[in-house]
């Protein structure tokens, strides 16, 4: 096989994943072959209410061979579910179905057949509950990997944070230089072996524009001798910069990666600028693991308005 298969993990059963998922492949064609992990019979019933023909090659998940896949069919991991009806609310009742499709997914990765995985929408307050607070960590832990980084990823400028889905209050406790030098190394590396050049990175302060009242400036203390390390190691970095401006158009062109020190300090400005156009990336992992910018989206389903973009993006990231 020239192209190792794309693993799509469908995830929360009650989005609207399959819906975009058939309208991309009913569209697009692509050099790698797609294998799709999901239930057959959700696969089936939200295609007969969406009235589109589906052609599966369906691949046994005991012995998972993906020799044989085909470029003009779905290529069909089959995952138990039990659902009477095509959509259903989001519950937890869906949790062990989708750990049973992330240990299949993994299972394939470990094995080396493919290292490309794209996972769609998960409700984190159902899924993950307490015990992870984003799939980013969620996969890190299974895959026993501690050093990961997050990046919504656009073609013209991306974001990464260095606090990804905690709450606010725990943000200031968990921000050290260590973990700094940390993430931005894992993807000034990931950007070296995958687009072939050096990122160059700007870096946000914590506090408005990067001052403080207090006695404790975590800009001057933390972040900033962060910054003078990674540049002795040859890292293109600048900052700390203020995150109030950072975002401006003459600073866009400047950096290809806006590292902040939370998750909605650089989200919130990257969804503004790009909408569906954007891609969640998690570098560090044994693979690459990708996933579409928008959550599942459960009172969408079956309306066919559901934007295909952020998950297109993420197959042709991976089509090579």
């Amino acid at each position: 096989m020239k192209y190792k298969p794309i693993v799509i993990i469908a995830g929360e059963p009650n989005s609207v994943f399959i819906e975009i998922f058939l309208k991309i492949i009913k569209k697009n064609k692509f050099k790698s072959p797609l294998v799709l992990i999901c239930s057959k019979k959700i696969l089936f019933k939200q295609a007969k209410f969406l009235k589109e023909k589906i052609l599966i090659n369906q691949i046994g998940k005991n012995r998972i061979n993906l020799k044989n896949c085909n470029l003009k069919k779905i290529n069909l991991i089959d995952v138990d579910y039990n659902q009477s009806k095509a959509f259903q609310k989001i519950s937890s009742n869906s949790n062990k179905y989708i750990n049973d499709s992330f240990d299949l997914g993994l299972k394939i990765m470990k094995s080396g057949i493919s290292n490309k995985l794209i996972n769609g929408p998960i409700s984190k307050e159902k899924f993950l509950s307490n015990q992870y607070i984003g799939i980013t960590e969620y996969l890190a832990q299974k895959s026993k990997i501690k050093n990961f980084a997050m990046i919504i990823f656009n073609k013209e400028l991306s974001v990464s944070p260095i606090i990804t889905h905690e709450p606010l209050k725990y943000v200031v406790k968990k921000i050290n230089k260590l973990k700094i030098i940390k993430k931005i190394k894992i993807i000034d590396k990931f950007w070296k072996s995958y687009f072939k050049k050096k990122a160059k990175i700007a870096i946000t302060g914590l506090n408005p524009h990067c001052e403080s009242i207090d006695k404790f400036n975590e800009d001057k203390k933390i972040i900033l001798p962060a910054v003078k390390s990674l540049k002795k190691s040859k890292i293109n970095i600048e900052g700390p910069l203020s995150a109030d401006t950072i975002f401006t158009k003459t600073n866009r062109k400047r950096y290809n990666l806006i590292v902040g020190m939370y998750h909605d300090q650089v989200l919130t400005p990257i969804k503004t600028l790009f909408e569906y156009d954007a891609i969640n990336l998690t570098v560090g992992l044994p693979f690459i693991r990708v996933s579409p910018d928008h959550g599942p989206n459960e009172n969408m389903m079956g309306k066919r308005k559901s934007n295909t973009k952020s998950l297109l993006n993420c197959i042709r990231f991976l089509d090579y």
